[in-house]
């Protein structure tokens, strides 16, 4: 499955943090986030939002993203996702 693709994405969690992941199905990990299964950050810190999403192509590829992102201070992710 080498042309399957894998989302970096930002979730806004209710207290106001950011969770940075990535996974190859978005709609099924955003599920798990919302039933405390997704990360152990993100339980209990539900409800989520959507804030960020890019496409790649290969996992090392949104892996290396996800590491840069992860790098970024709160100020710079802010700016990032627009909010």
């Amino acid at each position: 499955m080498e042309n399957e693709n894998w989302y970096v994405y930002i979730l806004l969690c209710r207290d106001g943090t950011l969770y940075t992941g990535i996974t190859n199905d978005i709609k099924k990990r955003m599920l798990a986030h919302e039933k405390g299964k997704g990360a152990k950050y993100t339980k209990g810190r539900g409800p989520f939002k959507l804030v960020y999403e890019n496409i790649f192509n290969n996992q090392s590829m949104a892996m290396k993203e996800e590491n840069r992102i992860k790098k970024l201070s709160k100020v710079q992710k802010l700016k990032l996702v627009q909010i």
